[in-house]
């Protein structure tokens, strides 16, 4: 059990030809790795069998946030190149139309001082408010008052795929339809909740039909959970802070749920987070908006969240933790260490897996 808090024990060598470059041609066609906790059996399916292992009284709780194109490309008045990578989504300046604020990395040769301008395109452009550690800086975007900014980072910017992703064509118009899920309409993340990338809107539609709740959260998905962890032991790691809302109408579902004797399955670690932390300091679930620091590794007590639907993810990482903390370390590095020998793809335009960790409760006669 001390082994699983340290770094080391959560690394694993990842062959290159494993990581993904590219999305399967149907979402549904990538492969599913079935981890059951009863007897700790692996099976290997296609996602399109997830709807054999949800029980018609179980319920499906989805990230409906949405990628946006965060990675933006213009100069400063000197003529220099930079790269604007906004962190957050803008947010309107208050009283000032045509005026909105957002936190970015500054990709340059040589950073802009406080006051300069970096003009973006025709449309947009941008005021160095305040230099901070990392690279980062707070930034205050201007573009004409009748213009929407979504439309515009539209227009001109391009939707950031992770750093693994490395490829000589860059981002593709595919990106921006595959990197999202179907369900997106939330705009605000700069990564997406990569385990809802294989639904398709006939699965959920199949489940729904059949009695399965559905419902929804929004936890943006921030920069930070591409964040190393530098601490060997890792409880001491300062977790990244993402916005999140569940509302009261997904809270309500998961009590009639968990009455009726049906199980949670959380698409993806970004779902676990948010509902775990609707769940913390209280009595059971409840609606909750702000902003979530939950910090979830073995030892972790579970109050919402029964079984995880997940990507493979990165070696000494955060969400590998969380991932441990629901079927322990020694076992999903197990299942890492199958999924690599049986050619399974990693990351997030990766192959999956279902953890079961709770089987359906016997039909009521």
């Amino acid at each position: 059990m001390q082994q699983d808090f340290h770094l080391s024990a959560y690394d694993y060598h990842l062959p290159a030809e494993n990581i993904a470059q590219h999305p399967t041609d149907k979402r549904d066609s990538s492969r599913l790795l079935v981890l059951d906790m009863e007897d700790k059996s692996i099976r290997h399916r296609r996602f399109a069998d997830i709807v054999e292992l949800i029980d018609d009284r179980d319920m499906l709780v989805i990230n409906d946030t949405r990628v946006f194109p965060a990675r933006l490309t213009g100069h400063k008045k000197s003529g220099g190149k930079i790269e604007v990578f906004l962190l957050e989504f803008p947010a309107a300046t208050a009283g000032v139309n045509g005026s909105a604020r957002a936190l970015a990395l500054l990709k340059c040769s040589k950073r802009p001082k406080p006051g300069s301008t970096i003009i973006l395109n025709e449309q947009l452009s941008c005021t160095v408010v305040e230099l901070l550690e990392g690279g980062k800086a707070r930034l205050e975007l201007h573009f004409s008052p009748d213009q929407d900014i979504t439309e515009i980072l539209q227009a001109c910017g391009q939707i950031p795929l992770p750093p693994y992703i490395n490829r000589q064509e860059g981002t593709t118009a595919e990106d921006s339809e595959r990197y999202q899920t179907v369900y997106a309409d939330q705009p605000g993340a700069v990564a997406a909740p990569t385990a809802g990338l294989h639904f398709t809107e006939e699965l959920l539609e199949s489940l729904e039909n059949r009695g399965v709740a559905l419902g929804r959260i929004t936890l943006h998905v921030g920069y930070g959970t591409f964040a190393p962890v530098r601490n060997e032991r890792i409880s001491d790691h300062s977790i990244h802070e993402e916005y999140v809302m569940v509302p009261v109408e997904t809270t309500e579902k998961i009590r009639m749920t968990k009455e009726r004797g049906g199980r949670i399955w959380a698409v993806g670690t970004t779902t676990v987070r948010a509902l775990e932390f609707a769940a913390q300091n209280r009595e059971e679930i409840g609606p909750v908006e702000g902003w979530c620091g939950i910090y979830i590794y073995p030892g972790f007590r579970f109050r919402v969240v029964d079984n995880l639907i997940t990507n493979f993810h990165l070696p000494n990482s955060s969400l590998m933790f969380l991932v441990a903390a629901l079927c322990g370390r020694e076992t999903l590095l197990d299942c890492y260490t199958k999924a690599i020998k049986e050619g399974y793809r990693f990351y997030s335009y990766g192959d999956a897996m279902a953890i079961v960790a709770k089987s359906p409760a016997p039909a009521i006669p």
